[in-house]
């Protein structure tokens, strides 16, 4: 397995990869990897001949600097997974190597619109920071296939947008979101809830639930669905942000015309701030 830390190796590997006529697939990560990063690298190895795993932490996407210091940070068990997994390359550039005139100043990629809302209205600058430094990572990996999970379905959806708008050569496969046994979407920062909070964090996952099956069961009463579900969730100890019903093409309002639909929820349980959605 190769570990790269400069751009010009990367990029040097990539192109000699491609001359080659191999297939390049690629996982973007911040690391403190489990088991629902190494299915989007198994889905990688499925579709590709060389598989490129990144990791690291993207300052420019924080906006609290104290979530961005105590992020997890585990690279040597990440480096034992990867291996036994058979990466290929992992990509672990420094802050200086990404933003050498720093973060403040560098070129920022946009996706207007559908930044702002739901994790954008709650994050402000938050998608500019993923976009711009997943706009970054594709040039320096140069991949075919880029494989993201739904778990973050807004930044999926807009991942696919910026591919679209700017005209870049990569397919983006999204896969499942990948749930512990109780049904928490698995995290990263799952790790930094304390025993008691996480016998509670599996409740965003079940009133999530609970409303998909009565919309579902004809329920046409949303408003009064999601205020249920967000004083459950308070009962059960969080702080909500939302619960949303959007169209899942697009993220917008539900329509008569919307064919595909996806509930969005983000609550904070203590200090972590812990994200979900269900397709309906």
């Amino acid at each position: 397995m190769n570990f790269i830390n400069t751009i010009k190796e990367m990029q040097n590997l990539s192109t000699t990869w491609q001359l080659e006529g191999q297939h390049i697939g690629f996982v973007p990560t911040m690391g403190n990897l489990h088991a629902g990063h190494l299915s989007l690298v198994k889905k990688a190895s499925e579709v590709c001949d060389k598989v490129v795993v990144s990791i690291f932490v993207n300052p420019l996407q924080f906006d609290d600097g104290q979530d961005f210091a105590r992020y997890p940070r585990t690279i040597e068990e990440d480096q034992e997974e990867l291996s036994a997994h058979k990466v290929d390359a992992v990509f672990v550039p420094d802050e200086q190597e990404l933003y050498p005139l720093g973060k403040e100043t560098t070129t920022k990629v946009e996706v207007p619109g559908i930044s702002n809302i739901l994790e954008g209205a709650s994050r402000a600058g938050h998608f500019v920071g993923v976009t711009t430094v997943v706009n970054k990572l594709f040039n320096i990996v140069q991949p075919h296939i880029a494989v993201f999970g739904e778990k973050d379905f807004q930044q999926l959806h807009i991942i696919r947008q910026m591919v679209s708008d700017l005209n870049i050569p990569v397919e983006i496969i999204g896969m499942p979101t990948a749930r512990e046994v109780d049904g928490l979407a698995m995290s990263s920062r799952n790790n930094r809830l304390d025993s008691a909070r996480r016998e509670i964090a599996p409740v965003l996952h079940q009133v999530l639930d609970e409303m998909r099956e009565k919309i579902l069961q004809g329920r046409a009463d949303v408003p009064v669905l999601k205020q249920s579900a967000l004083e459950q969730l308070s009962k059960a100890g969080f702080e909500p942000d939302y619960i949303e019903l959007r169209d899942a093409t697009n993220l917008q309002e539900p329509t008569d015309n919307t064919t595909e639909r996806v509930i969005l929820a983000a609550a904070r349980l203590g200090e972590i701030r812990l994200i979900d959605n269900l397709r309906v």
